[in-house]
């Protein structure tokens, strides 16, 4: 099932959002809705909070971006093939490499891209949807995703990077995304 993508201004997108157990309830559905809802929503990573959950649950699907880039430009980020998979409980155990710049999205605040330094490398603890702890590494693009998606289980946006001034020349656009005034092709929930 879609679910409906909550908007920049509601409440959910600015909470620390908590760890979960085996047992949340119909949690296989909620993973499962939440690919059907990235993928209509031609995301390449989603978050619980984006979709009104207060929980440490993303889906990341790179792969997709890889499969549609050139061999010249998946060779500018080696080490990096690609990845598809579900981050539970994440936590962040190292950050490591120069920052470096990408125009980023979300679908919580469509049709605003702005350029935001992050590290090239992360390492991350979590268990995957099989409940199995994992510690890897991920690095370029996919550790940009994760980060990306990790700041919204941290009550984090992607404008949160950016400096004072860009934020408050956006924030005719932000107010106007917090009321439902944007078209977006996907279902979206705007707060009140």
């Amino acid at each position: 099932m879609i679910l409906p993508i909550i908007a920049y201004g509601h409440p959910v997108l600015r909470k620390i959002a908590k760890d979960i157990t085996q047992d949340y309830p119909q949690l296989d559905k909620l993973i499962e809705d939440m690919w059907e809802t990235m993928y209509a929503s031609s995301g390449v990573g989603l978050a619980a909070p984006q979709v009104n959950r207060n929980i440490r649950l993303f889906v990341v699907d790179t792969l997709q971006m890889f499969r549609s880039m050139d061999e010249d430009d998946r060779a500018e980020y080696p080490g990096d093939e690609g990845l598809k998979a579900v981050f539970i409980n994440a936590h962040i155990k190292e950050l490591e490499g120069d920052e470096w710049s990408y125009n980023e999205g979300c679908l919580s605040i469509p049709k605003i891209r702005e350029d935001i330094y992050r590290q090239e490398t992360v390492t991350l603890l979590y268990v995957d949807d099989q409940f199995q702890t994992q510690e890897k590494t991920f690095t370029g693009l996919t550790a940009r995703v994760i980060l990306h998606e990790y700041d919204h289980i941290e009550g984090k946006l992607f404008i949160d990077h950016i400096s004072p001034l860009k934020r408050k020349l956006l924030k005719g656009k932000l107010n106007d995304i917090s009321k439902g005034k944007i078209n977006v092709d996907y279902k979206m929930a705007f707060p009140g």
